[in-house]
């Protein structure tokens, strides 16, 4: 037996059980797993809620992890076990050991250890699509970042920069400003204290930014598109704040002929091939130091109910790993 976090409806924070599951042997194709460390994100919360509906109950929660390989299945080929592998969008992460499929698994480098692995697969990933897919970064530009304290926040900024871009962060308090500042945003804006747009065009000379990323969702809707020039685009990547609902396309018009996308990582790590070159990517920048990952908080599996608190009232920073 092994232990982990499921519901069995949806709620707030308190329908997480920890309860003794057994999970078997793995079939074809799979692999047993030992879980060393569980990421926590904001899509965990969108689950739990039934925002992302997720059918039958039960189910277990969590989305990336990284663990070692316990056993293997016929037919898998390039893992063994004692492999250090991590992943990402594959639902049962909340739990001790798990079978799960041989090619959602990256085998990771000794450079990068099982926390770091753990807090940076959907993040990182996340980060990579928004700079290279959604709005592609070319040197010289500007770009806005909501939530820039938390945990795509902290790499895509790093990222960004990297690229050659003038970063502009938008956080929550002072203190989450120094991090972003610390993380690699060149200017920071208070939204709850300062008008997020004006200060952008007084940043930019009056022009706004080439693209937004906003996973803050309908509070910050309206500060992101007055925030861009014209034929800017805004990238809605999550729902912090609440969904965007009754969208008028017609503010794009009014606004300055802009783009808009509503993107989720598992598009862009569809098959084998994509995920293999996301990942690679997000490991070469971490490897290298170009990008740091920033853990703000640990918590024990079992306290996940806590961390998801803590998560829904914005009192963390950064990326959050919880330990089986």
């Amino acid at each position: 037996m092994t232990h982990a976090i499921r519901i069995h409806q949806y709620g707030g924070p308190e329908v997480l059980s920890w309860e003794a599951v057994s999970i078997g042997n793995p079939a074809a194709g799979q692999v047993k797993l030992r879980h060393t460390a569980v990421g926590l994100n904001f899509i965990d919360v969108y689950q739990r809620t039934g925002l992302y509906p997720l059918g039958d109950f039960p189910q277990t929660l969590g989305m990336e992890a990284a663990g070692i390989v316990e056993a293997v299945g016929e037919g898998v080929e390039g893992l063994s076990p004692g492999d250090r592998v991590a992943y990402a969008m594959v639902l049962g992460a909340y739990s001790s050991e798990r079978l799960i499929d041989a090619d959602k698994l990256i085998k990771l480098p000794d450079s990068i250890n099982d926390e770091t692995a753990a807090a940076m697969m959907l993040q990182g990933m996340t980060a990579r699509y928004l700079l290279k897919n959604s709005y592609p970064v070319q040197r010289g530009d500007t770009v806005l970042l909501m939530a820039a304290a938390g945990g795509v926040g902290t790499i895509l900024s790093q990222w960004a920069r990297h690229l050659g871009a003038t970063v502009i962060g938008c956080v929550g308090s002072k203190e989450k400003a120094d991090l972003a500042h610390a993380q690699g945003c060149h200017h920071t804006i208070l939204y709850a204290e300062e008008d997020v747009a004006a200060r952008v065009r007084d940043i930019t000379g009056g022009e706004g930014v080439a693209a937004v990323y906003d996973s803050v969702g309908q509070a910050t809707l309206i500060s992101s598109l007055d925030s861009l020039r014209p034929t800017g685009t805004f990238v809605s990547f999550g729902n912090a704040s609440g969904p965007i609902t009754d969208f008028n396309l017609g503010l794009l018009a009014q606004k300055g002929s802009l783009y808009v996308q509503r993107p989720t990582l598992g598009t862009y790590v569809r098959n084998r091939a994509l995920l293999t070159e996301s990942a690679e990517d997000l490991i070469d920048v971490v490897a290298q130091g170009i990008v740091k990952v920033h853990i703000g908080q640990r918590y024990a599996l079992s306290d996940v109910a806590q961390a998801h608190k803590d998560l829904e009232a914005r009192k963390t920073t950064g990326a959050t790993v919880l330990l089986p």
